[in-house]
Protein backbone atom coordinates (compact mmCIF):
# COMPACT_ATOMS: atom_id res chain seq x y z
CA UNK A 1 0.00 0.00 0.00
CA UNK A 2 1.52 3.61 -1.22
CA UNK A 3 1.02 6.72 0.88
CA UNK A 4 -1.91 8.59 2.03
CA UNK A 5 -3.56 10.95 -0.93
CA UNK A 6 -1.56 13.97 1.21
CA UNK A 7 1.71 12.41 1.70
CA UNK A 8 4.04 12.98 -0.78
CA UNK A 9 6.67 10.31 -1.60
CA UNK A 10 9.98 11.14 0.21
CA UNK A 11 12.36 8.77 0.92
CA UNK A 12 13.15 9.27 4.86
CA UNK A 13 11.94 7.30 7.67
CA UNK A 14 10.95 11.05 9.68
CA UNK A 15 9.54 13.38 7.29
CA UNK A 16 7.00 13.55 4.57
CA UNK A 17 5.59 16.38 2.81
CA UNK A 18 1.93 16.81 3.23
CA UNK A 19 -0.82 19.41 2.89
CA UNK A 20 -2.03 22.36 5.41
CA UNK A 21 -5.71 23.15 6.00
CA UNK A 22 -4.24 27.17 5.59
CA UNK A 23 -0.70 27.13 4.40
CA UNK A 24 -0.60 24.90 1.23
CA UNK A 25 2.21 22.26 1.60
CA UNK A 26 4.11 21.48 4.95
CA UNK A 27 6.87 19.13 5.80
CA UNK A 28 5.26 16.95 8.99
CA UNK A 29 6.54 13.66 11.47
CA UNK A 30 6.46 10.56 9.73
CA UNK A 31 7.19 9.46 13.21
CA UNK A 32 7.78 10.75 16.45
CA UNK A 33 11.10 12.89 17.00
CA UNK A 34 13.02 13.62 19.70
CA UNK A 35 13.86 16.90 21.14
CA UNK A 36 17.47 18.03 19.57
CA UNK A 37 17.35 15.44 16.66
CA UNK A 38 18.39 16.11 13.40
CA UNK A 39 15.44 15.97 11.29
CA UNK A 40 17.25 16.54 7.64
CA UNK A 41 20.57 17.91 5.94
CA UNK A 42 19.51 19.84 3.31
CA UNK A 43 22.36 21.27 0.66
CA UNK A 44 21.59 24.66 -1.00
CA UNK A 45 22.42 25.93 -4.39
CA UNK A 46 23.61 29.77 -3.67
CA UNK A 47 22.64 32.08 -5.65
CA UNK A 48 24.59 35.72 -5.43
CA UNK A 49 24.95 38.96 -6.87
CA UNK A 50 22.25 41.57 -7.52
CA UNK A 51 20.66 40.48 -10.74
CA UNK A 52 20.18 37.38 -9.51
CA UNK A 53 18.13 38.42 -6.63
CA UNK A 54 16.21 40.77 -8.58
CA UNK A 55 15.33 38.05 -10.40
CA UNK A 56 14.15 35.65 -7.84
CA UNK A 57 12.32 38.30 -6.52
CA UNK A 58 9.97 38.29 -9.45
CA UNK A 59 9.29 34.58 -9.03
CA UNK A 60 7.52 32.18 -6.28
CA UNK A 61 10.92 31.66 -5.16
CA UNK A 62 10.37 35.17 -3.53
CA UNK A 63 9.12 32.97 -0.47
CA UNK A 64 11.20 30.00 -0.67
CA UNK A 65 14.88 31.24 -0.54
CA UNK A 66 16.78 32.24 2.39
CA UNK A 67 19.38 34.61 3.12
CA UNK A 68 22.69 33.39 2.91
CA UNK A 69 25.76 34.19 5.37
CA UNK A 70 26.93 38.07 5.60
CA UNK A 71 26.55 39.46 1.71
CA UNK A 72 23.11 40.71 1.62
CA UNK A 73 22.86 39.94 -1.67
CA UNK A 74 23.68 36.27 -1.80
CA UNK A 75 20.74 33.76 -1.33
CA UNK A 76 20.24 30.21 -1.04
CA UNK A 77 17.36 27.71 -2.38
CA UNK A 78 17.37 24.84 -0.10
CA UNK A 79 17.10 20.94 -1.54
CA UNK A 80 15.26 18.49 -0.10
CA UNK A 81 12.33 19.34 1.90
CA UNK A 82 14.33 22.76 3.33
CA UNK A 83 12.55 25.28 1.50
CA UNK A 84 9.49 23.71 2.49
CA UNK A 85 9.34 24.11 6.38
CA UNK A 86 6.11 26.53 6.69
CA UNK A 87 6.94 29.85 9.04
CA UNK A 88 5.36 29.94 13.06
CA UNK A 89 6.64 32.46 16.08
CA UNK A 90 5.95 29.15 18.01
CA UNK A 91 8.28 26.94 15.82
CA UNK A 92 9.00 23.27 16.72
CA UNK A 93 12.02 23.10 14.89
CA UNK A 94 15.30 24.84 14.22
CA UNK A 95 17.21 25.77 10.70
CA UNK A 96 21.43 25.71 11.09
CA UNK A 97 22.87 27.87 8.07
CA UNK A 98 26.35 25.83 7.41
CA UNK A 99 27.20 28.74 4.68
CA UNK A 100 30.98 26.89 4.97
CA UNK A 101 29.50 23.53 4.19
CA UNK A 102 26.74 25.08 1.85
CA UNK A 103 24.14 23.29 3.93
CA UNK A 104 20.77 23.74 6.13
CA UNK A 105 20.68 21.58 9.12
CA UNK A 106 16.99 20.71 10.42
CA UNK A 107 16.68 20.31 14.44
CA UNK A 108 13.77 19.53 16.59
CA UNK A 109 13.75 22.33 19.28
CA UNK A 110 11.29 19.85 21.32
CA UNK A 111 9.46 16.87 21.06
CA UNK A 112 7.36 16.51 17.87
CA UNK A 113 4.62 14.09 17.53
CA UNK A 114 4.25 11.87 14.59
CA UNK A 115 1.93 13.59 11.92
CA UNK A 116 2.41 16.87 13.45
CA UNK A 117 3.64 19.47 11.05
CA UNK A 118 7.60 20.81 11.57
CA UNK A 119 7.79 24.97 11.58
CA UNK A 120 10.63 26.97 11.86
CA UNK A 121 10.86 30.66 12.56
CA UNK A 122 11.51 32.63 8.97
CA UNK A 123 12.79 35.31 11.39
CA UNK A 124 15.99 33.34 12.70
CA UNK A 125 15.83 32.20 16.69
CA UNK A 126 12.86 29.56 16.72
CA UNK A 127 11.02 32.39 19.11
CA UNK A 128 12.10 35.38 17.43
CA UNK A 129 9.24 38.19 17.58
CA UNK A 130 10.05 39.61 14.65
CA UNK A 131 7.57 40.14 11.64
CA UNK A 132 7.99 38.59 8.28
CA UNK A 133 6.76 39.63 5.08
CA UNK A 134 4.30 37.92 4.83
CA UNK A 135 0.41 37.45 6.23
CA UNK A 136 2.03 34.94 8.99
CA UNK A 137 -0.95 31.93 9.62
CA UNK A 138 -0.28 30.58 13.15
CA UNK A 139 -0.51 26.89 14.07
CA UNK A 140 -3.34 24.76 12.95
CA UNK A 141 -3.21 22.94 16.65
Amino acid sequence: MGPARDEAVYPSDVIYVGSTSTRGRGVFARRDIAADELIEVCPVIVLGGADEQRLLDRTHLFDYYFAWGECPELAAVALGCGSLYNHSYHANADHVCDVAGGEIRIYARRAIRKGEEITINYGGRPDCPDPVWFDAVEDEG
